[in-house]
């Protein structure tokens, strides 16, 4: 805590400076006062510092609920209470999102000044956000746990829990964006896991894996926690544990429900569209020549390919130049054309425009584009303020008052004697 506090509040002064100067640019044009969104601005980068704790700082508090049992040799005893070995893991989950909660304090506040200062926040992004990143602290939590239940002390438990975090970062560096099985496997990468709420979409497809990836490290935990059970038996149960996690996981990506909670709208194509565009019931299927590293796909991918696999119920998407790179492309006339197939109908086209592929999608379908909805658009939030003075509380009043509670947490408890009327033993 003593190190969250500035380092949450540092990264909220920062991104509060920095989106006051963005927004007095605001000034001389008012049209970009539409992309000032606080969501970007402030909750994102405030909430970054708070991941960079969790993944580096967190493991080691989640580990204690354990290591601390096994150091003293106290297990013996808490496996002798009348509770299953899953209800103790369990039990140590719950103790673990508590330590989490205690942890986001400083974010928390960081939000409440940013609103004291006439800051706005929309409710539903703002709790999807911090909905993903309990999810993401939970999941640290059951990595540690599981960390601490296969290794004899704290420090081997913090190198294999840190072997998974860290190593994450490593991954996604080394292989997202790549072609075929690693482009998969990076996705495995625990920093994936928040991109969709930061972007601010909540897809139950993600949700419903890192719960799955949660209740598999818990399992495993559970497996290996009992020192009684021979080694071969805690193998085979933690190999058919790792199987039926495997399976979920698959499952998971193939459910694509997903609902955009931004104010802004940013995920989703303009309210008339997404009246229509659901009426069109016969599959579409696109065939995109772009390679998978060139900036154009991400850009088509994110503003046209993502939405219209959220409204769409039978789209099909391939990638023609998935297994080339783009100077291996250069000399393919039909590289950076994708096709859309619809109803027995085939057009082509370079642009990756949203507006001219919708354009064409209405043609394709012969029904004409519906009108646009009146006060379909963002305003934009910019504000100018000041919150230089919220340093004195990250660095001064909020570590006192977490040093205090620490040292009345720690105090010996109090002892007192009495003897009864008759004078008999205290």
């Amino acid at each position: 805590m003593l190190i969250l506090c500035p380092l949450a509040g540092y990264g909220f002064v920062q991104a509060v400076s920095l989106y006051g100067e963005a927004s007095a640019a605001v000034r001389q044009s008012p049209v970009l006062a539409a992309r000032l969104s606080p969501l970007d601005g402030i909750l994102v980068p405030t909430f970054g510092s708070f991941y960079v704790a969790v993944t580096l700082l967190f493991p080691f508090v989640a580990i204690r609920v354990l290591s601390r049992e096994k150091e003293t040799g106290t297990l013996g005893l808490l496996m002798q209470l009348p509770y299953a070995t899953p209800t103790l893991i369990a039990t140590k989950l719950l103790a673990v999102m508590a330590a989490w909660g205690i942890a986001s304090v400083p974010v928390v506040t960081s939000l409440a000044i940013w609103k004291m200062s006439a800051g706005h926040l929309y409710a539903p992004e703002t709790l999807n956000l911090l909905f993903g990143h309990a999810l993401y602290g939970l999941l640290v939590g059951a990595i540690a746990v599981f960390a601490a239940a296969i290794s004899e002390g704290a420090a081997t438990a913090a190198i294999i829990a840190l072997a998974f975090t860290i190593g994450s970062w490593v991954l996604d560096f080394t292989a997202a964006g790549r072609p075929g099985l690693l482009d998969w496997v990076s996705r495995l990468s625990l920093t994936q896991t928040l991109r969709a709420f930061e972007q601010g979409l909540l897809s139950a497809g993600l949700v419903i894996g890192i719960v799955t990836a949660i209740a598999g490290f818990a399992a495993l935990a559970a497996i290996w926690l009992p020192p009684g059970m021979s080694p071969r038996g805690k193998w085979l149960r933690s190999l058919v544990c790792v199987v039926a996690t495997a399976a979920m996981l698959v499952a998971a990506t193939q459910v694509r429900w997903s609902i955009d909670v931004t104010e802004d709208r940013r995920n989703s194509f303009p309210l008339a569209d997404e009246r229509a565009l659901p009426q069109l019931g016969a599959p579409l299927v696109v065939t995109v020549h772009f390679a998978p590293e060139d900036p154009r796909y991400a850009d088509l991918r994110r503003n046209v390919l993502s939405k219209l696999e959220r409204l769409l119920p039978d789209i099909t998407i391939r990638l023609a130049g998935e297994q080339q790179s783009v100077i291996g492309n250069a000399g393919d006339d039909a590289y950076g054309e994708v096709e859309y197939v619809y109803a027995g109908r085939a057009a082509t086209t370079r642009s990756i425009s949203q507006r001219e592929i919708l354009t064409l999608l209405y043609g394709l379908a012969g029904t004409p584009p519906p009108p646009p909805v009146p006060g379909d658009g963002y305003a934009g939030y910019p504000l100018v303020a000041n919150v230089e003075a919220a340093l004195s509380w990250f660095f001064g009043a909020l570590p006192l008052s977490v040093a205090i509670l620490w040292w009345w947490s720690r105090r010996p408890p109090r002892i007192t004697f009495s003897l009864d009327r008759n004078g008999g033993q205290p």
